[in-house]
């Protein structure tokens, strides 16, 4: 341990944009939980350069005991970083010492983004590429139930679209009939974890108190788990919000139901 210069990131201004993951050549930055976190006192060689990049001031400099800055572990770090990256797998939590929501290198690709979606639908589908198309309602990303963080602006007081990930290709008109002015969590409960998915629609529910909850899942059995941990989280942590459960068969057919709540 040495007594050198290090980066200080504040968690209370730091917005989860992720510009100083891409201006650190080391890699020591990540975003974990939609926040900037140091990775580790030893890849973090105390210049600063991503401090110049961070729009809201997040990033400084201190004077405190850390670990010695070394050149082979970062060098082993990177070439770790690029490894998982080509092979499409996120590091494991217990590589990095962090939860199941740690994120390689803080991956750019899942940034926080607001989508202007304010377009109108103004024509159906159509393969005729010299024909309009249907505008993307998407007003966020991204939309993965395992990577949203629970205080993503963009869950705020929504009107919450809580979806199966295989409902989209089922229902023809998705866009149009439920991501207009909705915002949306996707998963599988067949592929992942389900009571991870409670903790965190909890988590969800608690932070964003969101306006309405409409979850869509598909008629399979395997499906059912979606809807039941969502149900179950809205019971604990927002059992006054309005809720509303689809059934979408693999035909497209929608069945609507509303959940009793939880006395």
């Amino acid at each position: 341990m040495a007594i050198r210069n290090i980066i200080k990131i504040d968690e209370e201004k730091c917005d989860g944009c992720g510009d100083c993951v891409l201006a650190c050549a080391e890699g020591a930055i990540q975003i974990i939980d939609g926040k900037a976190k140091l990775a580790s006192d030893t890849y973090c060689d105390g210049l600063g350069a991503c401090i110049g990049e961070c729009p809201q001031g997040a990033i400084t400099i201190e004077e405190r005991e850390a670990t010695e800055f070394d050149e082979a572990a970062v060098a082993q770090h990177l070439a770790e970083l690029k490894q998982h990256t080509r092979s499409g797998q996120n590091l494991s939590a217990s590589h990095h010492g962090k939860g199941p929501d740690s994120l390689p290198c803080g991956c750019p690709g899942s940034v926080m983004q607001q989508l202007n979606s304010t377009a109108q639908v103004t024509s159906t589908f159509t393969t005729d590429r010299s024909q309009p198309v249907m505008p993307s309602q998407l007003g966020h990303w991204p939309v993965q139930l395992m990577l949203v963080p629970p205080h993503a602006p963009f869950l705020k007081n929504a009107d919450l679209l809580i979806c199966a990930d295989c409902v989209p290709f089922t229902v023809s008109d998705f866009h149009f009939r439920y991501l207009t002015g909705r915002a949306v969590v996707v998963g599988c409960p067949k592929l992942d974890d389900l009571q991870h998915y409670f903790e965190k629609l909890k988590d969800i529910f608690r932070e964003a108190t969101p306006r309405s909850i409409t979850i869509l899942k598909m008629e399979v059995p395997c499906c059912h788990g979606i809807a039941q941990a969502a149900v179950q989280a809205s019971n604990e942590m927002a059992p006054e919000v309005p809720i509303e459960v689809h059934t979408i068969g693999i035909k497209g057919e929608i069945e609507r139901q509303t959940p009793p709540r939880a006395q």
